[in-house]
Order: C-alpha cells, then structure tokens, then sequence
C-alpha cells in the first residue's frame, strides 16, 4: 500500500509541474496533459493541442479567455516540408470548437470551417487532423468558431525547408486582446455605440472641429451621411508581440543576420512594423518567398505574414516595434543585448484631414469616387498619408507596397477557360453591415468553380476600411505589373477604392471560404464560399444543405440593443433586436403624473439600398393621456392622443446631415411626419438628441457618457416637460 501511496504522489507531482511549465503567467486550465506536445515518427510529426477555458490578467482585471496548452498564444508548431501533419485537437471546454490551417494547401476535409469543410470539435471531443506538407513557409492556425479568435486561440505554424536554413531565425506572432466578452465587442458594433472611438479620442466631434479650424470639414461629412473618420473598429486593451506587450530575444550578437516569421494573428489590427536597426529585408510574404526588397517600413494586414531580414548593427537592444493602424499603443520586441536603442514611435493621426480626404473621395450616394487618371491598386497610392503626420518630417521613408513584391520563379497559370468574377466589396458603418455585391454569405448562392479552369477575381473595395480577404486552400496570383512573376498571396490586403485583380488555378475539390479576415466583418457576412463541380462526398459534412444553413446562420445573427431613461419627470427608452436587414424594436415614454401619460410603439421592419438609408415598417401605436383635449396635428387631422391604439405601417429615411424623416399612416388614416437626430456629438462625452412631428410632440436634450453603460441626462418631452437624471445603455 505505501509504494501505492508513494507512486500516486509521485504522479501528481510530475503533473503539477507538466502544468506549471505550460503555463505563460496568464492563467492555466485545471486539466492535466495526457500525452506530450510533440513526437516525430519517422516522417509523422504529431502533436496534440489541448483547448481549455481559462482566466487571464493582462490589464489588472481577471477575465475569461480560452487557452490551447495552457498558452495564449497557443504553442509554436514546427515541421519540415514533405513530412506528414498529424495533429490531435482535444476540445477540454464546454462548447464546440474548430482550428484552420491558415494558409496550408491539404485535403478539404482539414481545412478547419465547422460546418463547411470539417465536422465541429464537439465538447469533450478530440479531432484528428491529418495532412502532408507540401509547402515551407510562415503560417499560422486559429479557431473558426464564433468569436474565439478573439479571446486567445491563435498560433504559429512554422514549415521548415528540408534543408536547414543557415541564417538565425525568430517566430514573432502579433495579436490585439480586449477585456471585453468579443460576443460584446460584436453586438456594440453592430449596435452602432461609439464607445471605442470615446476611449481611442476619434470622435472627431464638433468642439474638435471648431478648435481645429475644421467645422466646415465636420458639416460635408455629415451632410455626405457619413459617420466620424476611423481606420479600426475596435478599442483594444493591449497589442501582443508572443503574448507580452514587450518581448525580448537577448540571444542575438552583433553582425547577426535574422529570419524574422512575423505573423498578423490579430482579430481586427493592421500594424506599421519599423525597425530601430536600419532597413528592413523583406524575402516572403503569407509563406511564398518573393525577391529580397528594401523598405524602411510595412503595414501587414489582419492575418497577412512576412518574412523579414534584420541585421544585428551593434551589441545592443534594438526594437522592433508593430505599431496599430489607430496609433493608440504599441508592442516591441527587443533584439540583441547591451544598451536599449528605441525605434521611433509613430504620432498620431490626423483624423479631420482624413475626414476631408474622405468627403472628397465619396459621393452623395455613399459611392468612392474613382479620380480620372489615377490608378489606385495594389497599395501603391495610400490615400491615407493625409493622416500621417511623420512624412511630413525630412526624407520620407520607403514603404513597402505589393507593387514592389516579384515572386521567385514564373508563377504564371497554365492554359485554361477563365471564369472572371466582380466582387464589390460593400458596406456600412452605420450598422455594420459588410457584404460582398450588396449579399452577405447567407444571402448568396455558391460560385461553381471547376477543376481545370483559371478562376479571376477583380476586387473593388467601395468601404472606407481596408480588407484583408483570404482564401481558403489556395494561392493566388497578384497581378502587381511583374508579368510571369506576379507574386503568389493567400490575403489580400485592398485599401479603400482600390480596384485589385487576383487569380488561380482551379486545383482542389469541395467548398472553400473567401472572407474578409477582420474577424466582426466576415462574422456580418463578408464573404463567399467557392464550390467545385462533381465533388466527392466530404466525410466529415454528410449534409451539405443542412450544414450551410449553419454557416449562414452568423450574419443572420440578431443583436439585442436597449437604452433606458430614468429622469425627474419620467422614463423613456427603447429596445431592439436587429440583424443586417431586420429589426424588431419597441419604445415608451411614462411620465410620473397621470396626467403625463404613457405612450409606446412597437415595429418591425425591414432596411433597403446598399447603405440602409430606407427602412420600412409596420407595428401597433398605445397613447393614453388623461387631458380632456382635443388637438389638431399640423396637418389638420384630429391628434386623439387621449387614448389611441391604433395599428401604424411608414418609411423612415436617413437624410444629409444624418437627420432621419419618418412618414407614416395609422389605422385610422391619420398621417405623421417626424424629424430627429439622435447623439450628436458635440463634444467627446457630450451628446445632443432633437425630434419633433407634426401631432405638436417634440424632444431635445443632452447626455454625458460616463462609461459604455451609463450617462448622466437631461431632456425637455412636450409631454412630459423638464426632467434630469440617469440613462442606461446596453
């Protein structure tokens, strides 16, 4: 009994410290490792990923966050090219979950899109994923489920050349983290909050326009229907280099040459990546090496790799730096020992420069304007410069374009039938809706693509975001100007009214994903699937037709919204639940006395046109006031607003200057116009509301913004006169 009692203690020990060491100072699952990270047999390399829930302090708050070993990222995975994959995924939590292969060209099956390609990873599930590698290069794997990106299931994968590589080489994964609930994060967006451009200071409100001489600029914008400038969506808490906002590689001497593997594993952040050290050597891009060219800096799109070449000047520590799209923070990674030699930090943007910019560029129908004469492709032409306040200092640097990228060897597609798709990007951020050609997934058909044939894709990017959009299980050309050498990607960063032209060559079977990589755009339906012709059955989706009524399910997704007012003279407020065409809402007003009366109107409706100007309703209309009177409305009908109940269908319609005209008939055949404007910033917190209609009711008042769910407010209601107070916001 006691070599029992001495055996078991003795294994619990050698789990405890398995568990420690897996652990990154981040928070750790409870769950033990049953095998080991990684055995190699014979020409198998196998390892086995373990996802768990856990809990992460990254900004002195606890939050929830999902690990795969313990590690946020998940662990580096290393292989040589011409080996096989063999890779166990155990789902420890208690929801499903998926991994895909970013960038890898295997069998459909394990490509990694629940539903779509590959069966989910059910709770309590381990999934064998199982492939030869035929490719080297710098790529990466992340979850294709929901929102778990986001909270931390992401890492690297890294296929070594069979040959070894003489020069040193470091993996340097980039990512962004928020302590929000990214289900949250997802629901505000499309809820229209401003929250993150109040924590960012982009607001660009009316007191900043007046103190910055541009008031007139403000005015065209609005007066254009267009919302306040941005270059991200999100407000992030940290920005990651290996999981630490400033990571460190001692080991590094002078004379050095080093093979960074950068890899863009964010959910939502480009980042500008300079070097303290001299120029950058830039020798592969997603994986494929391309010639070696020079360039003091780089952006690297949402989910976008590069290999890139520094070299070590001097025994010091020389950063590294990946700066965000938005300027707000940065994360470092420090080379070499000795002394710290600082990169320079980038300022940060002129957002009402690029606010005219824009009103320049956008017509009154929410359409970019193409310039005569001017080309706009393949990143040559960043019309974002306007915002970048250091190229106004000294020799400008050289930036990196995909003009400037040639591949290593012809790339040219063999004889074939071409298919030639347009692809419009689309979208608003209004209501954050993303779309392709005015359709997202769900309300599109499959494109039927056929073995044997050259499929070409003209992408013009009509949004005022950049778009990384990847393809699954395929590279394709980027016809960049260098003819036979066109540069082979699998994302394609397309700025804002570029028109970019990628293809390839029809080469797989079954169905593959084509989406926008910043996570809450393909999350609202930016993307299509690409089906070949007289597929073989996939095992792991028997049911093709049920199982893409479970991808379509994400952008028909309904995302709850309320705001409630609690005043000195009454409450009002309204509720919603709405998706990218629908929306189902109810709002009251209570006043405190009898006599103020209650009033509610309960709609669903449906929105129309590319930016969702028009929406179009029907609902049922209560009004009960105890006055005795009889009004006239100012159209001369009479206003029963004693006790109405009565059923109501109208249009609402977004006017310049953001003001929405609201025309509707009741039951009755009583006619009401109204005209609001809701949350003009006049400052970054402070935020004014004004309505009227022509049965006399009318509303102004003022709100400050504490935090994303509570401001202190005030408004005057014809009905219910003068009150001050609290508002909730959800």
């Amino acid at each position: 009994m006691k070599k029992v009692f001495f055996s078991l203690v003795l294994l619990l020990l050698l789990q405890a410290t398995f568990a420690q060491h897996a652990m990154m100072g981040m928070g750790s699952s409870n769950k033990s490792r049953h095998l080991p990270l990684y055995t190699k047999i014979g020409k198998r390399e196998i390892y086995h990923l373990y996802i768990n829930d856990t809990i992460v302090n990254y900004t002195g708050k606890q939050r929830p966050a999902m690990a795969i070993n313990g590690s946020i990222p998940a662990p580096t995975l290393e292989f040589t090219e011409g080996d096989t994959a063999e890779i166990y995924v155990h789902n420890e939590m208690m929801m499903e979950t998926s991994i895909h292969w970013h960038g890898l060209i295997l069998p459909n099956r394990y490509d990694g899109v629940s539903y779509l390609t590959t069966t989910p990873i059910e709770a309590g599930e381990t999934h064998l994923f199982k492939f030869p590698l035929v490719q080297h290069g710098t790529y990466w794997y992340h979850s294709h489920t929901m929102t778990q990106q986001q909270s931390g299931l992401y890492g690297a994968f890294i296929i070594h050349e069979k040959q070894p590589m003489a020069m040193k080489e470091y993996t340097l994964l980039l990512s962004d983290w928020t302590d929000e609930n990214p289900e949250q994060v997802q629901r505000r967006l499309h809820n229209a909050s401003d929250w993150y451009a109040i924590r960012k200071g982009s607001t660009q409100n009316y007191l900043q326009a007046i103190q910055t001489g541009h008031l007139g600029t403000k005015l065209i914008n609005e007066w254009k229907r267009m919302t306040a400038m941005d270059v991200s969506d999100v407000y992030y808490d940290r920005f990651f280099s290996n999981g630490k906002t400033e990571t460190a590689a001692p080991e590094f001497k002078a004379g050095d040459k080093v093979r960074l593997h950068v890899i863009n594993g964010s959910s939502s952040t480009y980042f500008w990546l300079t070097w303290a050290g001299g120029k950058l050597q830039i020798v592969a891009n997603d994986g494929e090496d391309v010639q070696p060219v020079n360039a003091d800096r780089l952006i690297v799109g949402v989910a976008e790799t590069y290999d890139v070449v520094v070299t070590i000047p001097k025994d010091r520590r020389y950063e590294f730096l990946a700066t965000p799209e938005d300027r707000t923070k940065y994360t470092s990674l420090w080379l070499g020992s000795g002394l710290k030699h600082p990169a320079k930090k980038l300022p940060k943007l002129k957002y009402f420069d690029g606010m005219k910019m824009m009103n320049d560029m956008m017509d009154m129908h929410g359409n970019m304007k193409e310039m005569k004469g001017m080309t706009m492709t393949n990143q040559v032409m960043d019309m974002n410069t306007v915002m970048y306040s250091e190229l106004g200092e000294g020799e400008p640097p050289v930036t990196l374009n995909y003009g400037m990228l040639k591949a290593t060897h012809p790339t040219t597609l063999p004889e074939g039938p071409t298919k030639v798709l347009n692809f419009e990007l689309t979208g608003n951020m209004n209501r954050y809706v993303w779309s392709i050609n005015n359709k997202t997934v769900s309300e599109s058909d499959k494109i039927l693509i056929k073995q044997g044939e050259n499929v070409r894709i003209v992408l013009y990017n009509n949004t005022m975001m950049r778009h990384p959009m990847h393809l699954h299980g395929h590279f394709f050309r980027v016809l960049n100007g260098q003819g036979e050498y066109s540069p082979l990607k699998n994302t394609l960063d397309i700025m804002p009214m570029e028109r970019d032209t990628i293809e390839f060559r029809a080469t797989e079977s079954g169905d593959w994903f084509f989406h926008c990589h910043i996570l809450y755009h393909m999350m609202s339906g930016m993307g299509r699937i690409f089906s070949y012709e007289n597929s073989p059955v996939n095992p792991e989706v028997p049911d093709p037709v049920a199982a893409f009524k479970k991808v379509a399910a994400d952008d028909r997704k309904f995302y709850a919204s309320a705001k409630l007012g609690i005043e000195t003279n009454g409450s009002d407020g309204n509720a919603a639940l709405a998706n990218t065409r629908w929306k189902f809402s109810t709002m009251w007003h209570l006043g405190l006395q009898d006599t103020k009366g209650y009033e509610s109107e309960t709609m669903f409706g449906r929105y129309f046109g590319r930016m969702q100007w028009l929406y179009a309703y029907a609902g049922f209309d209560y009004h009960y006031r105890k006055t005795g009177e009889q009004e006239k409305n100012l159209l001369g009908q009479i206003s029963n607003k004693n006790n109405r109940h009565t059923v109501v269908a109208g249009l609402a319609y977004t006017l310049p200057m953001l003001f929405v005209a609201d025309a509707r008939i009741d039951g009755n055949g009583k006619l009401r116009f109204q005209l609001g404007r809701d949350d003009i910033a006049l400052t970054s917190r402070l935020r004014f509301s004004i309505v009227g209609n022509t049965d006399k009711e009318y509303s102004t008042g003022l709100r400050y913004i504490v935090n994303k769910n509570f401001s202190i407010s005030s408004h005057y209601d014809s009905d219910m006169g003068l009150g001050a107070g609290l508002t909730l916001t959800y």
